[in-house]
């Protein structure tokens, strides 16, 4: 048994080796960004390289024999509960990387930074069949990394636990299909209604003055710029650290209300990564729990705040001053949660059928893994399923199995996380409604630093302390549960649509 300064000497070393595998990551991170945001194109072939580099670095640091030693030695050692969790995590992820060779993380990284290009082009050319080897060669690979990682188990649910560990397939599977049987008779409720929502939008809006407005809708909110920076990218996304969070939003000229609710979400995951613990950085005290956690908090601003009466009667007239219009708040709200019959882009979505479209990728992606669907059968399967669950048909590739990027960065598993996201982020709202009282007219007062300093307490300044359905427990006293998200739903858009 080792004494007590034993231990804290090997808790130091192996701390300071953590702290090491972070600082790659982030590295790579900044890299990623750099080449969705800022790179020229002709860059990739050298990027492709740097990444893997990183990539190999990480891999090699993660998988060091020495690692290994310090975790055996600290598997009985007396810690304190917050050692204890950086101990649990560390070696979830040792255990994981051991299993897979360093070459393989290496051909995964390149490819991805090689297909990313590839993407761009077919999805700006309309055509998967100069994108379908690029896609085969993911699947292969990730597949072989969950082989890899446990050869006995079904390969797709190994990849979910990449991007949500501690929830289990089960419980993703279970909430979907709760999602598609409750909804559905929603929506087509919502369907048959005579309501037409408000739309106070005609002709083009410049991309100059949608990019004011969406700055003016971060300073509302209460994003950091001393600690982030807005850019444009074609598929909006948020990285960074709690000292260097970035969003990135994309404009559309004929639809302002997609930039500020593309922005919005991203400012959720950024103030999420902001509001975890800056004396923590490096390691996973200071890091976010889980893809399912992350999401919570960009759909909360997103949709519980930003989609919200009280914020378009804060917002309303910032908004007509961008856009040179003169709508009335109701006219924004209905606007921004009109539920669209010919919905065919999942980021253009609106928040009921939203999750439809993550049941379609979530079936076509685990078949892919599975082996139960070929690549070449992918657009086919996925317009079919469209029109099944969504009641709409793409007539291109472009609207159809390429609109998004999650495939060609090799993230398969990734996508049931934003419908887990969804319904924490419900979850989180009903509980925050009840310990810090009238919220919607904190909103409409523009005084958003008692939600902040709520979810910062109950959920960012823990990082990835608890496992994920232990931090809903420490947030809202209760298991993670589908049940406020139905009943939000259900209200606000029986309300709206008056059916």
């Amino acid at each position: 048994m080792a004494t007590a300064s034993e231990t804290e000497s090997t808790y130091e070393q192996f701390l300071d080796h953590v702290k090491r595998l972070h600082y790659v990551s982030d590295a790579g991170g900044v890299l990623q960004w750099d080449q969705q945001v800022m790179m020229p194109s002709g860059g990739t072939p050298a990027r492709a390289k740097q990444s893997s580099a990183l990539s190999t670095l990480h891999h090699d640091l993660l998988t060091d024999d020495q690692l290994g030693e310090w975790l055996d030695e600290l598997e009985d050692a007396d810690l304190d509960p917050e050692q204890e969790a950086v101990v649990r995590e560390v070696r979830r992820d040792h255990e994981r990387a051991v299993k897979v060779p360093a070459d393989l993380v290496e051909r995964i990284s390149e490819a991805s930074s090689n297909a990313l290009p590839v993407w761009e082009e077919a999805k700006a050319e309309d055509d998967f069949e100069m994108y379908a080897d690029t896609l085969e060669e993911m699947v292969e690979l990730r597949r072989e990394y969950a082989e890899a990682i446990d050869p006995d188990r079904d390969p797709y649910e190994v990849l979910f636990e990449e991007y949500e560990p501690y929830l289990g397939i089960d419980t993703a599977e279970d909430v979907l299909t709760q999602l598609r049987d409750e909804l559905v008779p929603l929506v087509d409720d919502v369907a048959d209604s005579d309501v037409t929502l408000a739309d106070p939008f005609e002709g083009t809006y410049d991309e100059d003055d949608q990019h004011a407005l969406v700055e003016e809708a971060l300073d509302t909110l209460g994003y950091d710029w001393d600690h982030g920076r807005l850019d444009t990218a074609p598929h909006p996304f948020s990285t960074g650290t709690q000292f260097d969070a970035r969003v990135t939003t994309r404009f559309k000229p004929d639809d302002p209300m997609d930039a500020i609710g593309s922005t919005i979400h991203e400012f959720g995951h950024a103030t999420y990564t902001l509001g975890l613990p800056q004396e923590a950085y490096g390691t996973p005290l200071g890091d976010n729990r889980d893809l399912s956690v992350h999401e919570s908090q960009s759909r909360f601003w997103e949709n519980h705040i930003g989609r919200s009466q009280p914020f378009w009667d804060l917002f309303t007239d910032t908004a007509n001053e961008h856009l040179g219009i003169d709508a009335t708040p109701r006219e924004f709200y209905e606007a921004a949660n009109e539920v669209y019959e010919d919905n065919l882009i999942r980021v253009e979505a609106d928040e009921l059928t939203y999750h439809m479209h993550i049941v379609l990728r979530f079936e076509i992606e685990r078949d892919l893994i599975r082996g139960d669907l070929a690549v070449e059968d992918v657009p086919e399967v996925w317009n079919d399923k469209m029109e099944e669950y969504l009641g709409v048909r793409p007539d291109t590739d472009a609207e159809g199995c390429l609109q998004d990027i999650h495939w060609t960065n090799g993230a398969l598993g990734y996508f049931p996380t934003y419908t887990l996201g969804s319904v924490l982020a419900a979850q989180l709202d009903h509980h925050l409604r009840e310990d810090v009282g009238d919220v919607d007219s904190l909103v409409r007062e523009g005084d958003f630093d008692p939600i902040h300093d709520w979810l910062t307490e109950n959920v960012h300044r823990h990082g990835a302390r608890y496992e994920t359905d232990d931090l809903v427990q420490e947030a809202t006293g209760e298991s993670f549960t589908a049940d406020y998200f139905l009943d939000y739903a259900d209200a606000k858009y029986r309300d709206l649509y008056d059916c």
